[in-house]
Parts: C-alpha cells; sequence; structure tokens
C-alpha cells in the first residue's frame, strides 16, 4: 500500500483529500504544518508527499527545497496562488507536478498514481544504459552521471532526460514531453517542462546559458544533441 504524506493545514480539505486517497488504496499520514511536514518526510519515508504551499511554521517552498536536499520523493504541490511564477518557482525547487485550489479529489487522485507508476516502473532491463557524449543514464537503476561524475535528479527531471536520450537529435514539442513523463492524466500548463528543463541544463550542463547537450528548437520545443 503507497505511503502519502499530506502535508496540509486546512482541515477541510485534509478530511476531503485522505478519504479518497485512502478509498484509493493509499496509507496516508498528515501534517498540519511545514516543520511537522519536514519531521514526519524524514521519519515515515513516505512513497509520495502531496504538500500545500501556504504553510504555518515553514513556507511549502522551504519544506520542498528541504525535502529536495536529501530525498527525490515525488511531491505534489497543492497551491492557492495562481500566478504562473509561483507555479515554475515550486517546479523549479524540484515539485514534480501541481494541482491549483480548487481541484477536484478524483483528479488528485489521478495525478497521484501517475506519480508513482512512474516512480515505480520496472520495465527496464539492468542492462538499459543510454550513452549520448558525456551523459550516462542507467534507467534500470534510475542513475546518471555526466563525464563519471553522479548527478541528483528528481523523478521527473530524470524521466524527461532519458525520453529526451533514447532518440537523440529527435525534436520533442512540450506537449510530447508532458505527456512522456508526467501521463495523460497531467492538464497543465506548457511552460512546466521549461522549469524542468532548466533544472537539468543547471545540474548536466558545463554552462547552463550556452547548453551542450539539451538543444531549443525555437517555436518547437527541445532536443537532445547528437554527436556531443
Amino acid at each position: 500500500m503507497p505511503k502519502v504524506l499530506l502535508i496540509e493545514d486546512e482541515m477541510q480539505i485534509v478530511r476531503l483529500v485522505r478519504a479518497y486517497l485512502e478509498q484509493a488504496g493509499f496509507q496516508v499520514s498528515v501534517a498540519r504544518d511545514g516543520e511537522e511536514g519536514l519531521r514526519r518526510a524524514r521519519q515515515e519515508q513516505p512513497d509520495l508527499v502531496i504538500l500545500d504551499l501556504m504553510l504555518p511554521k515553514m513556507d511549502g517552498l522551504d519544506v520542498c527545497r528541504t525535502i529536495r536536499k536529501s530525498s527525490n520523493v515525488p511531491i505534489i504541490m497543492l497551491t492557492a496562488r495562481t500566478e504562473e511564477t509561483d507555479k515554475l518557482v515550486g517546479l523549479e525547487l524540484g515539485a514534480d507536478d501541481y494541482i491549483t485550489k480548487p481541484f477536484s479529489p478524483r483528479e488528485l487522485v489521478a495525478r497521484a498514481r501517475a506519480v508513482l507508476r512512474r516512480a515505480n516502473a520496472a520495465g527496464a532491463e539492468p542492462t538499459d544504459l543510454v550513452r549520448v557524449g558525456g551523459l550516462e543514464i542507467d534507467a534500470a537503476t534510475h542513475t546518471a552521471t555526466v563525464d563519471g561524475v553522479p548527478v541528483e535528479l528528481t523523478r521527473t527531471e530524470f524521466d524527461l532526460l532519458l525520453t529526451l536520450a533514447r532518440h537523440p537529435g529527435r525534436v520533442y514539442t512540450r506537449a510530447q514531453l508532458l505527456e512522456a513523463v508526467l501521463g495523460d492524466a497531467y492538464e497543465g500548463y506548457e511552460r512546466t517542462i521549461d522549469a524542468h528543463i532548466k533544472n537539468l541544463r543547471r545540474k548536466i550542463e558545463p554552462d547552463p546559458r550556452q547548453p551542450r547537450y539539451i538543444q531549443t528548437v525555437y517555436g518547437v520545443g527541445y532536443k537532445l544533441q547528437e554527436g556531443v
């Protein structure tokens, strides 16, 4: 039974989300503020964190940033903020997905299942290695190196890099990348991919401002450069 940590201070939302998640087969624990959320995340090692941005004691963005220093657990943000920049900040801090309040609890369950399905995907063989230039990506162990140096990637960042690396030179639209790494349950805006690409470049590129690997194809999307 997948373990979900819900970090949310509004009891009405807690009761609703918990009921739907438990009915869908999840084991749910609840933290009512950011500091308690961090403690529970360390102690309970959940399979998924559902994180509100507006929390007492510690803002959800700070919670996300702190979790990402030591864990790649999938994170779905809950936010009442509608500004695009707020969503992008959360994604750039390492969140895998977001959902805006008010939301359908059924949609949240679908997003949770999609994120966990990707996290638990077991279709790769132990020899399923992808190499492009100095990049080496192991789909079985979900690890990546650049010139032999390990790179810490979130689940979404890893899936995005693997999708691009499997077909060097192929141009993917943002919509295609959204579907490939977040699934057909996702109905977000395409700028989400830009945030994840920015994170990837910061981690794998010698100079993110002049990327060697991930190239922007203006007006279309992105590709991984061949022959680097």
